[in-house]
């Protein structure tokens, strides 16, 4: 820690942030749990929620939300990832007003507790930027001492057009302060004002939020738009080697105290630069959001060929054994598109926002360099996603189509992360787009409580469906140590029509072979056992039946449309 702050810092101011950093260490020793390293496994699923995402009018959100997930999903999640529960001004809870507070309306923190009694918690660490109603950017107007140096002021007539833009909108906010007119940096929105990490009380601030979220049960720690942290004008002020060192610092300060904590970088970018974020293996973060694979699984089924999908996976390596993906198809954002660039081209990224729009989704744009707008973003419900537009289709091809995508997502090396709305069969809510004005909204419902228990009770509806066929899916997932996120992992090339992946545990042993068809038409397949070490028959873990003969070592195997397989031996 001593050595990164003094390469962040210089020697000098380095050394005396080391000493306030031993002492924030040392005042919150005894105030953590002190659990071992955490080891993750194929019983491993997180869900994503909004703490108020189920609710019964005039209680206060959290032990609703508890009360739900006992009933619902023991034994099918492991951990929940509660998205920002603090006071906040936009942005659905990402402009912070207070990290260390709960929203009254919520609940408090004795609330988060009790539902951290029954799942692992993962909290936001929402730390790029803070709300323009906090208490530090509420002091900067009125330029106490204290926060004057909390926030990145540039001139108006700095050239800045070799910083990357993730909006188009405006880099800089022009605010009135006591000591008159200012411009502050703000990467996301007017609301949300970057941090100004050069101060190193800022980064002591954010350190203790760290630890004080330990301290309230945090066992995964989800570092929001990280990458833009570091600003540095004339470059990109993207993954910026001190925005790297400050993580690594973070790891650091984390390994001393709570080693069983893992820290989850979200950075919307192009895959190669995603995985620069596990560091060496040992000192960043040991998991990243797989970015890559929401774009490039719609486009699969889109195109009803798994080619592009397979080539990427086909490529995914992890640095080391205590890392891991954070895999994902959908979220409280949309669909981003940079991640596919580089696997598809700009035409077939054209053309997923085109079909996007034309199944009543939206589609997000960021400014390049030289004024022009790009698609960024796709805006849009997943399974709303996966459809046909202009064709109405039953519920039983929805519900096959939709889970043959998550079937692959759960099969790919990573812990799998399930959105509530996902999780539970939702449709898009484009009447909150017209509510808010905000695209991403059309993913952000949330239900009352009473509505969903009904429709969940009903086995036709598209909610019981694509419930029961999760569940059973996280289940029979869980029982194959083949899907330990330590498991090995190979893509197979068997036909276009169908994504391959082959799974052998940690001890050599235990395997999967599974097998997803991305089409709507039946498909034979003939796969050679012999390369795998594998011999018939297999044992179909999803449909519960034997597959080939007694002693196959090759055998054929006939899908029906978006139907998987996840094959052991018998």
């Amino acid at each position: 820690m001593l050595t990164l702050l003094q390469e962040i810092y210089g020697e000098e101011v380095g050394r005396e942030t080391f000493r306030r950093v031993e002492a924030l260490l040392a005042a919150y020793r005894g105030r953590l749990p002190g659990e071992a390293t955490a080891v993750l496994s194929a019983q491993d699923a997180i869900l994503i929620t909004y703490a108020d995402q189920v609710g019964e009018a005039g209680k206060p959100f959290l032990p609703i939300l508890t009360d739900f997930c006992q009933a619902h999903l023991q034994g099918v999640v492991s951990a929940i990832h509660l998205l920002p529960f603090y006071p906040y001004s936009s942005d659905d809870g990402f402009s912070v007003i207070d990290y260390q507070q709960v929203r009254p309306d919520l609940g408090d923190w004795a609330d988060v507790a009790q539902l951290g009694q029954q799942f692992r918690l993962m909290f936001d660490a929402v730390i790029n930027h803070i709300s323009a109603e906090s208490a530090w950017f509420q002091g900067f107007l009125r330029d106490d001492p204290r926060y004057r140096d909390y926030f990145t002021v540039v001139e108006p007539t700095a050239d800045l057009t070799a910083v990357f833009r993730p909006r188009a909108l405006p880099l800089l906010t022009e605010v009135e302060t006591a000591v008159g007119r200012q411009y502050v940096w703000t990467t996301f929105s007017p609301d949300q004002i970057d941090l100004n990490y050069r101060n190193p009380d800022v980064l002591l601030e954010v350190l203790e939020t760290l630890l004080f979220y330990v301290s309230r049960g945090a066992a995964f720690i989800r570092l929001d738009a990280i990458a833009f942290m570091w600003k540095e004008i004339g470059t990109r002020c993207l993954h910026l080697p001190q925005t790297h060192q400050i993580i690594q610092l973070m790891r650091a300060l984390l390994d001393e105290v709570a080693s069983h904590v893992i820290l989850i970088t979200e950075t919307n970018v192009p895959h190669e630069e995603n995985i620069s974020y596990f560091g060496d293996g040992r000192n960043e973060a040991q998991m990243v959001y797989n970015f890559s694979l929401p774009p490039l699984t719609l486009h699969t089924f889109y195109q009803g060929d798994a080619g592009a999908l397979s080539h990427w996976a086909d490529g995914l390596r992890l640095p080391g054994p205590r890392t891991t993906f954070f895999n994902f198809l959908a979220s409280h954002d949309g669909i981003g598109l940079t991640p596919a660039r580089g696997f598809l081209s700009e035409a077939q990224i054209g053309a997923l926002a085109a079909r996007v729009e034309a199944l009543g989704g939206f589609v997000s744009y960021r400014q390049q360099p030289d004024g022009s707008v790009s698609p960024y973003e796709l805006n849009i419900n997943y399974l709303n996603a996966l459809g046909i537009p202009g064709m109405q289709e039953d519920v039983g091809l929805v519900v096959r189509r939709f889970m043959a995508a998550q079937a692959i997502m759960l099969a790919l090396r990573g812990v799998p992360g399930i959105y509530f709305h996902s999780l539970f069969g939702s449709r898009g809510w484009p009447e909150g787009v017209a509510q808010t004005g905000q695209k991403r909204t059309i993913n952000r419902q949330k239900l009352a409580r009473a509505d969903l228990e009904r429709e969940l009770a009903d086995p036709l509806s598209l909610r019981a469906q694509v419930f029961q066929r999760y569940r059973h899916l996280l289940r029979a997932r869980a029982g194959l140590a083949a899907f330990d996120p330590a498991a090995e992992q190979q893509i197979l090339f068997v036909d276009p029509a169908l994504f391959c992946v082959y799974r052998v545990g940690r001890n050599g042993r235990e395997a999967a072979l599974c097998l997803h068809n991305v089409t709507d038409q039946r498909q034979r397949v003939s796969i050679d056992l012999r390369p795998l070490e594998l011999t018939g028959p297999l044992w179909d873990v999803v449909g519960g039946k034997m597959v080939g003969g007694e002693n196959g070592r090759y055998f054929s195997l006939e899908l029906e449309p978006y139907q998987v397989f996840w094959l052991r031996p018998a």
